[in-house]
């Protein structure tokens, strides 16, 4: 998405559509940095002093999204600080910008999105592995405001079956918002949600239509970026978020069951029974909704790396966890041999 002012957490905003960028400059190297993980049985050196070994780069990460306040409020700035390295986040919809990658329009030499598809397009010519970071399970934000926020609440607390809320989805005059399938793994994971609900919920047939806004679908789709911001503005009813949006702007939301939300891995034989079919023809399989993040290939390498290195620190996971999101076991998927030492250094310990 463009470059743009900040959209979460602005009342009201809305930003232009199109990849944003933020910079942070790099700082001057925290004295007794914090040691991130040993490698080979004997403790790694902390990333200050591999990084005073060289002169400082950037890490410029490209990520979905719904990690921009994650990223640039909190692991961006401590990454600098622990490093000495710059960061630079741009944020956007997963396969989009796996999609301007491989056009050539922008060149980040880190990628973090939701699930590992978008970076499997890319391979093997920018990068052969990711490694799972952490989940989000699907949630349904809503407008503390709105003309349903009663009843919201009550089915929050659970007060109300969780059946109603697709009944409430339903209705002609119930503004939802959601993100485009074609190009973002939350829009996809939220009509697979609602199919779900549908059959594990025993809904009335036609249901997962009509809350997907019946013959006028394109009515609720919105670009990431703007959905949230669109919602504290009142302009939505409900949104469909991942819980660590929810989380970091402080919006009530309706948590799903773990058999529809998308965030449990231990589901994912339950979740891969939805399928949707996208307008390009592919059939897309549901899957948990995971955090993955590969280096790609590109200018300041080893700031790339260091910067995925402290991501999968035990203090960047701690940044996340405390953001909403849910730690999984980090796994490398692809080849393995080809992820970079400093990075396999801290896969897999605590």
């Amino acid at each position: 998405m463009g470059a743009g002012a900040r959209a979460w957490g602005w009342r009201g905003f809305v930003p232009r559509e199109g990849t944003r960028r933020r910079i942070a400059a790099g700082a001057a190297i925290a004295a007794g940095a914090v040691l991130l993980g040993p490698a080979g049985g004997r403790a790694a050196p902390p990333p200050a002093a591999i990084a005073s070994a060289r002169a400082a780069e950037t890490a410029d990460v490209a990520y979905a999204a719904s990690l921009e306040l994650v990223n640039d409020q909190r692991v961006g700035p401590a990454f600098t600080r622990a490093t000495g390295d710059a960061y630079q986040g741009r944020a956007g919809e997963s396969f989009a910008l796996a999609n301007e990658i491989r056009a050539g329009e922008i060149a980040p030499n880190v990628l973090m999105t939701v699930g590992g598809a978008p970076i499997t397009t890319l391979e093997p010519r920018y990068t052969r592995w990711y490694v799972e970071v952490a989940a989000s399970p699907i949630v349904v934000a809503y407008s503390p405001h709105g003309r349903y926020a009663a009843a919201l609440r009550a089915i929050a607390s659970g007060r109300r079956p969780i059946a109603d809320l697709f009944r409430l989805l339903a209705r002609p005059t119930f503004l939802l918002g959601r993100t485009d399938p074609a190009t973002d793994p939350q829009g996809q994971a939220f009509v697979l949600m609602v199919r779900l609900a549908q059959q594990l919920l025993h809904l009335p047939a036609g249901t997962a239509s009509a809350d997907l806004g019946g013959r006028n679908p394109g009515a609720q789709i919105f670009a990431e970026a703007s959905l949230e911001a669109r919602l504290q503005a009142g302009q939505l009813d409900a949104a469909s978020a991942f819980r660590s949006q929810a989380v970091q702007l402080h919006l009530p939301y309706v948590a799903l069951p773990a058999a529809i939300n998308f965030g449990d891995p231990a589901d994912a034989a339950q979740y891969q029974r939805a399928t949707l079919r996208l307008t390009t023809g592919k059939v897309v399989h549901g899957a948990p909704l995971v955090i993955d993040v590969t280096v790609l290939r590109g200018r300041d390498q080893q700031a790339a790396d260091a910067f995925c290195r402290f991501v999968l620190s035990a203090r960047g996971r701690a940044l996340y966890a405390r953001a909403g999101y849910a730690l999984v076991p980090e796994r490398v998927v692809g080849d393995r041999t080809a992820v970079p030492a400093v990075v396999r250094a801290v896969v897999g310990h605590p």
